[in-house]
């Protein structure tokens, strides 16, 4: 089977509770993973929540990543979805790990828009 994107869904635990609620930081890391997977940038937005907790989003032009955060639980789910061939999702993960300092992660991946034949890109 021959696929459009990959999305891969990232539960981090044990994550710094202070990063975590900390939206210009989170957007930050995630822009940096981001950059470090080669994916191209076209805007992001972060939120803070009352009493706590971040909602941010990187709009890449692969497709996207997001993060929720529950600082009181010390945990953050990420999404990473790309299309094409030229991103990997797994460098993202491997950076949002890293950057908030998780003890324990782990990652399912997900092909989406499954075709039998070869999916041929079309650029603008």
């Amino acid at each position: 089977m021959h696929h459009l994107g990959t999305h891969i869904l990232i539960e981090l635990y044990d994550c710094d509770r202070e990063l975590l609620n900390d939206p210009e930081r989170i957007e930050a890391c995630m822009k940096e993973a981001a950059v470090e997977s080669g994916a191209t940038i076209v805007s992001s937005h972060s939120n803070l929540f009352n009493p706590h907790g971040v909602s941010g989003v990187v709009i890449i032009a692969e497709s996207h990543i997001t993060i929720h955060t529950w600082p009181e639980h010390g945990y953050a789910a990420v999404d990473v979805f790309t299309c094409g061939e030229t991103v990997s999702p797994w460098i993202v993960k491997d950076v949002m790990e890293k950057k908030l300092s998780s003890k324990r992660c782990s990652a399912m991946e997900v092909r989406r828009g499954l075709f039998d034949q070869p999916v041929k890109y079309k650029t603008t």
